[in-house]
C-alpha cells in the first residue's frame, strides 16, 4: 500500500490547513457581506455536458469515470463510450446546470459564491495540480454592467482583506476583439479558433501566434493585417476606435473602467488589455483576470458568459462570474509564512484521573483562549518546549482532583 497521495493531488498539515481554512474563510466573509449565497453542487456531472461546454482546452483534461457492472460490459461489447459521468473541470458548468434545474425557485438577479474542488488531468508541476480549490462569485439573471462592476470589487476586496496587494485588473470584451478580427479581414466562422491561438501570447509570444496562424490556414492579408495588433497590440480604448470606431462593447469598457476606478481608492488597477482572451469557449462579453505584480502570474479570472445556461433550457440566461485562484494564492502567502489572526492558545495538561475535571476547567477558559488539552507524560518539560514551539502561550498543569497550577506566560 502507498503511503503517499495520488499525484497531482496534496495532503495538508494542520498549520497548511489552518491557513487554508483562514483565507477561505475571510474570502467568504467578504463575498457574503455583499449579498452572495452559497450553493454546493456534486463533483460528479454527466460526460455529456462537460463534453458541450465550450470549455476550450479543458475539455482534453476532463477525468472521465466508466461506466459500472452490465452498463460496463455491453459498452465494451458494442464498442460505445465507456463513460457516462466526469468530474467537474470548474464551478461554472455546475451553476449552470443548477441554475437550469432551479431558476423558478432563486432570486433575479441569482447572487451565488461557490468554493470548491474541481479537477483537471493536469500533468503535475509546479503551479499546477489535477484537485484544486475555485473560489467563485456568479450574477445571473441580469445583463447590466453593474454585475461586472460589482464582481470586480468584490473579488478585489477579498484579495484585500486576505493579504494580497499590487495587483492589477485587466479588462477586455470578446465581442470588441471579434469586431477587430472581422475589421482584419477573419470569417466569422473562424473567430473562435482565432481567439485561442491568440490567447498564447504570453507563452509562445508573436512569433508563435503568427505561425499557428499560418498553419492553420486562415487568409493571408488576414493574418498580416492582425500581426500588426499582435506585435503591438492597442493599449488604450482610443486606439481601439480607430479600428472598430465607437461600439457598445468600447462604451462597456470605458463605464466598468471609469467606476472601478472609483471603487478602489488606488488599492488596486483596473486596465484594458486587448490581448486578453481567457481560455474558455463560452465566454460572450467582458472577460477579466488578475495579475499579481509582485508574483507576475494570474491569480483570478472570468468573465460574461451568456449563452451556457441557455445549453440547458433553450434560451440565453444572462450571467457573469469571477473565480479567485485559491490554491495560487495559498501558495503565496504560505512561502510568506502569514500569521493568521486568532485568540492566544492555552494547553491544559491533565492526568488520567482528572480528564473530566480538566474539560470542564477548558471549558470556562474557552471565550479568552483557544484550548488544546494534553494527558500529562512523565517528561513535562519536554512536552512544554513542544507547546512553545507550536505557539502555546499558557498552560495550565491539573493534578489530584484538587490542585490547579498555572504556569507559563499568558
Amino acid at each position: 500500500m502507498k503511503t503517499t497521495p495520488v499525484k497531482g493531488t496534496n495532503d495538508y498539515m494542520p498549520k497548511e490547513a489552518e491557513l487554508r481554512d483562514y483565507l477561505q474563510g475571510e474570502i467568504l466573509r467578504t463575498y457574503t457581506s455583499q449579498g452572495f449565497r452559497r450553493i454546493y453542487t456534486p463533483i460528479l456531472e454527466d460526460i455529456s455536458n462537460l463534453e458541450h461546454s465550450d470549455g476550450g482546452d479543458n475539455l482534453s483534461l476532463i477525468f472521465k469515470v466508466l461506466k459500472r457492472g452490465e452498463k460496463l460490459a455491453s459498452a465494451i461489447e458494442k464498442g460505445d463510450d465507456l463513460a457516462d459521468m466526469g468530474l467537474r473541470y470548474d464551478l461554472t458548468l455546475p451553476l449552470s446546470r443548477f441554475y437550469a434545474e432551479h431558476n423558478a425557485n432563486l432570486p433575479i438577479p441569482f447572487k451565488v459564491i461557490q468554493m470548491d474542488r474541481v479537477y483537471r488531468a493536469e500533468r503535475p508541476q509546479k503551479g499546477r495540480s489535477r484537485e484544486f480549490v475555485q473560489c467563485d462569485i456568479d450574477i445571473l439573471g441580469s445583463n447590466s454592467i453593474n454585475c461586472e462592476i460589482e464582481l470586480i470589487h468584490t473579488t478585489a476586496s477579498a484579495l484585500l482583506n486576505i493579504g494580497i496587494k499590487n495587483f492589477c485588473i485587466e479588462i477586455n470584451n470578446r465581442a470588441l476583439l471579434k469586431k477587430v478580427l472581422a475589421f482584419c479581414g477573419f470569417d466569422e466562422k473562424d473567430f473562435d479558433s482565432v481567439c485561442i491561438t491568440f490567447d498564447k501570447l504570453d507563452k509562445i509570444g508573436a512569433d508563435g501566434v503568427i505561425s499557428e496562424l499560418v498553419s492553420k490556414g486562415y487568409n493571408e492579408n488576414a493574418i498580416k493585417s492582425f500581426e500588426k495588433i499582435v506585435r503591438k497590440p492597442p493599449s488604450t480604448l482610443a486606439e481601439v476606435k480607430l479600428l472598430t470606431g465607437e461600439c457598445e462593447e468600447v462604451s462597456s469598457i470605458e463605464k466598468i473602467t471609469t467606476a472601478i476606478e472609483c471603487l478602489s481608492k488606488g488599492k488596486y488597477e483596473i486596465k484594458f488589455n486587448l490581448s486578453l482572451v481567457r481560455g474558455q469557449g463560452y465566454y460572450t462579453g467582458c472577460v477579466f483576470e488578475i495579475k499579481s505584480a509582485d508574483y507576475h502570474c494570474s491569480i483570478g479570472g472570468g468573465g460574461r458568459y451568456d449563452g451556457l445556461v441557455g445549453k440547458f433550457i433553450g434560451k440565453d440566461v444572462p450571467a457573469v462570474g469571477f473565480s479567485i485562484g485559491f490554491e495560487r494564492i495559498y501558495s503565496i502567502l504560505a512561502e510568506k509564512n502569514v500569521k493568521i489572526p486568532h485568540k492566544p492558545r492555552l494547553a491544559v495538561i491533565y492526568e488520567d484521573d482528572n480528564f473530566v475535571e480538566s474539560m470542564a476547567f477548558a471549558e470556562k477558559q474557552k471565550e479568552s483562549y483557544d484550548i488544546s488539552l494534553f494527558a500529562c507524560p512523565k517528561k513535562l518539560g519536554k512536552l512544554l518546549s513542544c507547546l512553545e514551539e507550536d505557539g502555546f502561550c499558557a498552560y495550565v498543569v491539573i493534578r489530584e482532583g484538587k490542585e490547579i497550577k498555572k504556569l507559563g506566560k499568558k
